[in-house]
């Protein structure tokens, strides 16, 4: 009984650190919100070539629309689109084949895996790099949509902006109950933790933020620092590049891509836990980094409002603050905010158990994605 006491007040002193901690974190998102770069609705024509490429295995479900969307690009006069289908077990080149159709623009290209030593995506990816001819290259996964302005608008952005790679964040589709929770949690957490406009600059790898799902990059840029080569064994192969352009001395980072492209990556349970259950584990380092995280979200974000439960001031406090955070991220990138963040500590909870998972199964050997093996 006399240990209760101590307890206590750690718990309370705790209680008390997390909600402090959850409304200065909130306020540093509600400035980053509004420093965040925002591409023009009316952006001028492109000046110069643009290669979009987009690498392609088993999506026959996606690419259509994907591709349509890419065709129906305006304000970009010289423009290719080269598609690699990377050794698919479906008809997504079928369907790119039919799609395309005669369009001038397109190009398929047959892929047949990555070599020893490269993942597939980073492979696909350099492949795609080796074929552009364009200025400015833009990386597009299957599974987005593009508004008719995006092309345009990003490259205006990634110019004006002085900028050597960019990435307009597309506003993430969540339908099921797993993805509410879970995906709002990607544009909230660097709302949330990045100093947007130093990131740009900063050599810190801790400071980056990238979203291979649209990715534009100056091609000069992007061969001085090693192409997707110098990420061939990336999980998170788009934060690597990112990485690997600042530490060439170039500048990039993340922008509003709300208005511009839409991205729906998973659809339901069991696709959300093994996308990331393939790549969480890389996000921090290590198991030491990785459970550091995953305490200070807890003492921060779950811990509060269970002390608000049991009567905490304090716990209430903190608990307000990270759903005015959570709401606020919604709001500014397109997202669902009432009453998805009302469950915010649910969703960090989720993304606990995620993050334990994603290390468990690297630790014994049970990644994988799209039949291929992970590291």
């Amino acid at each position: 009984m006399s240990g209760r006491g101590p307890v206590r007040r750690a718990l309370r002193a705790l209680t008390r650190a997390g909600s402090a901690a959850a409304v200065v974190l909130t306020a540093h998102s509600l400035l980053n919100a509004r420093s965040l770069r925002t591409p023009s609705v009316e952006p001028a024509p492109v000046d110069g070539r643009v290669s979009v490429l987009l690498p392609v295995r088993d999506e026959e479900e996606r690419v259509g629309a994907c591709l349509v969307a890419l065709l129906d690009q305006v304000g970009v006069p010289d423009c290719e689109v080269l598609v690699l289908d990377d050794a698919s077990t479906d008809r997504t080149a079928e369907v790119v084949a039919a799609v395309g159709g005669t369009d001038p623009r397109v190009r398929l290209l047959r892929g047949d895996g990555p070599p020893d030593g490269w993942l597939g995506k980073p492979h696909a990816c350099a492949t795609l790099a080796a074929a552009a001819t364009g200025e400015v290259l833009v990386f597009v996964d299957a599974d987005v949509v593009l508004a008719p302005h995006a092309l345009a608008a990003g490259v205006e952005l990634l110019r004006t902006a002085g900028l050597d790679l960019l990435c307009p964040y597309p506003r993430q589709l969540a339908l099921t109950w797993s993805e509410r929770l879970v995906q709002p949690l990607l544009q909230w957490s660097w709302l949330t933790t990045l100093p947007l406009r130093a990131a740009e600059t900063s050599p810190r790898p801790s400071l980056s933020a990238a979203n291979g799902q649209f990715l534009l990059v100056d091609a000069a840029a992007y061969r001085r620092a090693g192409g997707h080569g110098a990420v061939r064994a990336a999980v998170l192969d788009d934060v690597g590049l990112l990485r690997a352009v600042k530490a060439a001395g170039g500048r990039g980072g993340v922008a509003d891509g709300t208005e511009l492209a839409t991205c729906r990556m998973y659809d339901g349970w069991p696709a959300l836990r093994e996308g990331y259950a393939k790549s969480l584990w890389s996000a921090f380092g290590s198991v030491p980094a990785a459970a550091a995280v995953a305490a200070g979200l807890a003492v921060v974000y779950v811990l509060p409002p269970l002390a608000a439960l049991a009567g905490s001031r304090a716990g209430a406090a903190g608990y307000v603050a990270a759903v005015v955070g959570r709401y606020a991220a919604a709001e500014r990138t397109g997202g669902r905010s009432l009453p998805d963040s009302l469950g915010h500590p649910a969703s960090v909870v989720l993304l606990i158990g995620l993050l334990a998972d994603s290390w468990w199964r690297h630790r014994h050997g049970g990644l994988s994605w799209k039949g291929r093996a992970l590291p």
